[in-house]
């Protein structure tokens, strides 16, 4: 999936240490008696027969979750980057040196999947509909995100407690979950100024207009974890969406707290940079809108339970830098 799309739609080795809030991923336990297990999810319930061995991480951002549990899956979907690269800096140390088939990011060849002989195919963040899913389900056992949440809105606590659940793996999900909310509550008590500020995630124009992500983003939801908001008119213009996008006309509702631009590369930032429109809003003028780029907009498309340590060390202090401007 391109940068770009990724706004629309859909550093260094792995952090050690749960006091750090990063997460440790540890090898799979032998097998015993977690199995069968049963995933209630939005298109019913899966039944996990037995401990997967062969895991397809079909979700655009699903390794992350599974690499958590200390499996490393056969096949994983790509969604923006290297091509020939599927693990960013914060997993690489749960990954090693796997070498997984590179399933594509647009036209996925459901042939290919099912060579792969998947025993669990994890879809959380992929986004499949009723027949998508009902394809893949022929293939192998397949978890999709729980009824409650948008497509690409599962929170990355629900994700990894899902994904340990398919993995015969409740107890470390717990575990895992607990370290990184207590980096959360951390670096939220370290920066009171951020409570209640509120906040545009942005990035260059889609489709001739500016983009936007709705509360129930799980890009978002990083920044709700440290106490800000989105506008309510940004999330009643989303619907029941987890994006939506403001024309050029109406470029004053990114007149946030703070504005985040997303760039996923040197050509967007300049077209953001560049724009008029945007050089004249108040947020930019008075020094409230900032870039987030490179490792760290990596990190928040990801917004997993490895990728987070990183973003709340790195990108955190540049937000409330920007949240302090102006601030009463």
């Amino acid at each position: 999936m391109p940068r770009r799309l990724l706004i629309a739609l859909a550093a260094t080795a792995l952090l050690a240490g749960c006091a750090s809030g990063a997460v440790t991923p540890e090898a799979a336990p032998e097998p015993g008696s977690a199995f069968p297990v049963t995933v209630a999810h939005k298109f019913g319930e899966t039944v996990v027969p037995a401990r997967p061995q062969r895991v397809v991480a079909l979700g655009y951002t699903e390794q992350d979750a599974i690499l958590a549990f200390g499996v490393v899956p056969v096949g994983v979907r790509h969604a923006f980057g290297p091509q020939d690269d599927v693990f960013f800096p914060w997993a690489d140390a749960a990954a090693g040196d796997a070498q997984p088939v590179v399933l594509p990011r647009e036209g996925l060849d459901i042939e290919q999947v099912a060579a792969l002989a998947p025993d669990l195919i994890m879809a959380v963040t992929a986004g499949l509909d009723q027949q998508q899913y009902d394809v893949y389900s022929k293939i192998a056992p397949t978890v999709v995100q729980p009824a409650e949440y948008v497509d690409f809105g599962t929170p990355w606590q629900v994700q990894t407690r899902v994904t340990g659940q398919a993995l015969g793996q409740p107890e470390r999900a717990d575990e895992l979950v607990a370290g990184v909310e207590a980096k959360f509550a951390e670096v939220k008590a370290a920066h009171p100024e951020l409570e209640g500020r509120s906040v545009v995630l942005s990035g260059p124009m889609y489709d001739g207009s500016y983009p936007f992500h709705a509360t129930d983003d799980t890009r978002t939801r990083f920044f709700g974890a440290l106490g800000m908001v989105v506008p309510p008119e940004l999330d009643a213009a989303a619907g029941d969406s987890f994006f939506g996008t403001i024309s050029r006309e109406n470029a004053s509702m990114l007149n946030a707290d703070v504005l985040v631009w997303q760039s996923g590369s040197p050509q967007e930032r300049a077209e953001i940079e560049s724009d008029p429109i945007l050089a004249a809003q108040p947020v930019v003028q008075q020094g409230r809108a900032l870039f987030l780029e490179g490792t760290d907009y990596d990190a928040l498309q990801f917004s997993s339970v490895l990728s987070l340590p990183h973003l709340l060390d790195s990108f955190v202090p540049q937000l409330a830098a920007a949240a302090q401007v102006g601030a009463p």
